[in-house]
């Protein structure tokens, strides 16, 4: 009898959980561990294949990944490496398919160049749910993180694109090379100018809604609508949803302290839990992959893995070490300033290389007419297999080798050091300049010095002590606020959580004196 759709995603969620704690205990990557999980479940006897629907895959899991990562992306930071992260994730993304596709035109008999340029295009971009699996475990420098996440938001538009364009020309039997450059940029004007529209749609909703869970699904609407709307219209779904997610996040300030709070702890839920699905759904496909097979021998298939995912690897290192030292002197004489990184930079982006979900879905997503489909689905997987596992676990080593150590955090700026001491006198009760601050807060603590067992008194004196902090706490964030370009992505998200917190603690306390007094 076959398990229903209702028990086999509850019997996921429960695995993923299980290999996500298994993982913490070991200490190596989620998405390594559940990858391996779903692997070994897929040839346990009895166990219903699952399905992959790649259209479905990708609509379903993209939007909400990908603005998630965009929501918590330091914007400053992605401005800021711009050149370096055009270069990764176009520059590279091509470089990568064109290797692969040359590799594999020799290696595999009887494949044609739209074919090759297709299996190319499908595991050239790193992933952003993997990327972000396995970098979160890790303390890098900050120019690192931004140019690796900033990559993985952007790069599956170029890698889609190319992978339609090359699918088109396979079933057509030739490539058209004219209008090429606008099969680029349309899409991505396209994407992005959806994206930013749903996302004013979304800032508007929220700020006049009203109702804290109202905003919060509003956001989660707003991702599947910058997607979905964007493809529609021929554009890219994937920038879509990374201009929706990056509006959004810029107007996280205007939302009230509980809406900030609350939002954030359901995004970081349904992020788990989807990501945690993605790695385990695709171990779960290799049974299935495997079956079609028949008839390449075991040697041959596995000598083609090995050199795909060789070329992804040293292809990913030939890009990055011919690109960054350039780009970084260019950045430098446009600044003018001087930076030389070290070399621990540009080996450790060039290692992050990770394939996931995108890959598998646009391989599974190859037309049943394709006649290359089983092989490609096949290497696919591989290379999200060996990347995932060969870098993911051996990644950590490599930073403990290098010992890298991220100057901004030696190098903290003034009005970083200034914001720090604005919230922690907000949060005190000791704003200097903020009327009737000081006053309340020394007239509740004189009272409770003295004990005086007035309860009326005691009362007010608490509630006018309340409400002057609350209004420290909302001087402090107007002051976040208009420091916001001063400051890193990280220490104002900090900072705004610290007063988030602080303010509904006041908030419960207020209520409890309001029922007392009742």
């Amino acid at each position: 009898m076959p398990m229903p759709t209702l028990e086999m995603i509850l019997l996921l969620i429960a695995a993923s959980l299980l290999l996500t704690l298994a993982a913490n205990r070991l200490r190596v990557p989620p998405a390594v561990m559940l990858v391996l999980g779903g692997m070994a479940l897929a040839f346990i006897p009895g166990l219903p294949t699952v399905e992959l629907e790649p259209e479905l895959a990708l609509a379903l899991f993209l939007p909400p990944l990908l603005q998630a990562s965009a929501l918590r992306t330091d914007w400053g930071e992605f401005r800021s490496n711009i050149v370096f992260i055009i270069l990764l994730a176009f520059g590279a993304v091509l470089f990568t398919a064109a290797a692969v596709a040359v590799v594999a035109r020799e290696l595999i008999p009887g494949l044609g160049w739209p074919a090759a340029v297709t299996l190319g295009a499908i595991v050239a971009p790193p992933d952003a749910v993997a990327a972000t699996s396995v970098l979160k475990r890790f303390k890098l420098p900050k120019r690192i993180v931004a140019v690796l996440e900033g990559e993985s938001l952007i790069n599956d538009a170029s890698a889609l694109v190319l992978y339609r364009i090359a699918v088109a020309a396979t079933l057509a039997g030739a490539f058209r090379l004219d209008g090429l450059l606008a099969s680029f940029l349309l899409p991505a004007v396209l994407g992005i100018g959806v994206g930013l529209a749903a996302g004013m749609a979304a800032n508007w909703a929220m700020l006049h809604l009203e109702d804290r869970f109202l905003e919060i699904v509003a956001s989660f609407l707003a991702a599947f609508l910058s997607y979905l709307a964007a493809e529609w219209l021929g554009g890219s779904g994937v920038l879509g949803a990374v201009a929706c997610g990056g509006l959004i996040g810029r107007a996280q300030l205007k939302l009230a302290a509980r809406t900030r709070l609350e939002t954030n702890s359901a995004w970081e839920l349904v992020e788990f839990v989807l990501s945690s699905l993605v790695f385990l759904i695709v171990g779960l496909q290799l049974r299935g992959i495997v079956s079609r097979l028949t008839d390449y021998p075991t040697t041959e298939l596995l000598v083609l893995a090995g050199a795909v995912s060789a070329v992804l690897i040293v292809s990913r290192f030939a890009w990055v070490f011919l690109t960054f030292y350039p780009a970084s002197a260019l950045v430098a004489v446009i600044r003018g300033g001087s930076f030389t990184p070290p070399l621990s930079y540009p080996t450790i982006i060039s290692w992050s290389g990770m394939r996931g979900v995108v890959s598998l879905a646009a391989a599974l997503a190859l037309p049943a007419a394709f006649a290359e489909r089983d092989i490609i689905i096949f290497l696919a997987f591989c290379a999200i297999f060996s990347t995932l596992v060969v870098q993911g676990t051996t990644l950590k080593l490599l930073i403990g080798w290098f010992d890298i150590r991220d100057p901004a955090i030696a190098a903290v700026t003034p009005e970083t050091v200034a914001a720090r001491e604005m919230v922690a006198a907000a949060i005190a009760g000791v704003i200097p300049g903020a009327d009737g601050v000081d006053a309340a807060v020394a007239r509740y603590r004189q009272r409770q010095a003295a004990s005086i067992g007035d309860a009326l008194a005691d009362r007010a004196l608490l509630e006018a002590f309340l409400d002057a902090k609350l209004r420290a706490i909302h001087q402090a964030r107007e002051g976040l606020k208009a420091q916001r370009s001063d400051l890193d992505g990280e220490t104002l998200a900090t900072l705004t959580q610290e007063l988030d917190l602080e303010e509904e603690q006041i908030r419960l306390a207020m209520s409890r004196t309001t029922e007392d007094a009742v």
